[in-house]
């Protein structure tokens, strides 16, 4: 019998992007990946932007991604523990997500430890103080008013809107423009940096959001990760208890870009 042994992250899955071309393709390789790894998983942290919209109103939910909506509820269903957290795409997650797939859903980030080892996760984005324009929007998306008024749009009207916005992202220039910026210029190092700073130590930061899988040495205790995405690279994370490391997938579809 397989021992569940294996700790595993993903994050910027990005399913249902209107900017994208190849969304049941990689929803059913997202799906095999998840089958995949419930064999050996102990927990699965799913790290925000799985979906490019979500939003749920009391009695309708999105339209699509049945497949991995049962197989994370299958997963759940045998005992693995999933994760999830929102990003700034699929914020808006409620009470049916977590009620029907028995995700745990954490929507600030989340200072744990996993076999003896420290880990800060979250999504990454909102991370640098400085950026108010961001912090406006974000804190707008998190207003309970600002959900309410929404969930007063029809549905058609308001996943119209939002897939009208989401193909002026940067999705709909793909992902060739991930390139390391410096350390100080990527918001996740910065903010990792600051945490050392305090005195706070953790031997792992993971972090999604930024498109970008590398693995950055902090100092010699400290390692941060950023996950990259499922639009080009496939990647995702994987911790044993003893090392932490950047897989990827390689039966991958042609690139989604429109």
């Amino acid at each position: 019998m397989t021992s569940r042994n294996k700790i595993y992250f993903v994050s910027d899955v990005h399913l249902g992007a209107p900017a994208l071309n190849d969304n049941s393709e990689r929803e059913k390789l997202f799906v095999s990946w998840l089958e995949e790894i419930s064999h050996d998983a102990e927990m699965i942290f799913l790290m925000g932007d799985i979906f490019d919209f979500w939003f749920e109103y009391k009695r309708v939910a999105p339209r699509g991604f049945v497949r991995v909506l049962g197989k994370i509820a299958e997963i759940t269903d045998k005992g693995i523990p999933v994760h999830f957290f929102t990003g700034n795409h699929d914020v808006w997650v409620f009470d049916y997500l977590p009620s029907e797939t028995g995700v745990i859903v954490h929507r600030e980030p989340f200072e744990t430890e996993i076999k003896g080892k420290r880990f800060f996760l979250a999504h990454g984005d909102g991370l640098n103080p400085s950026d108010k324009g961001y912090l406006f929007i974000k804190a707008l998306f998190h207003n309970r008013a600002a959900q309410w008024l929404f969930s007063r749009l029809h549905p058609n009207f308001a996943f119209g809107l939002a897939h009208r916005w989401s193909k002026h992202s940067r999705l709909s220039n793909g992902v060739d423009g991930a390139r390391f910026m410096g350390e100080e210029n990527e918001e996740q190092i910065s903010f990792a940096r600051r945490m050392i700073n305090e005195g706070k130590h953790f031997d792992y930061f993971v972090f999604g959001h930024r498109h970008l899988a590398l693995e950055y040495d902090l100092n010699e205790e400290s390692k941060l990760f950023l996950l990259g995405e499922w639009i080009k690279s496939y990647s995702y994370g994987v911790f044993d208890g003893t090392d932490f490391r950047l897989e990827r997938i390689h039966n991958t579809p042609p690139s989604g870009k429109n």
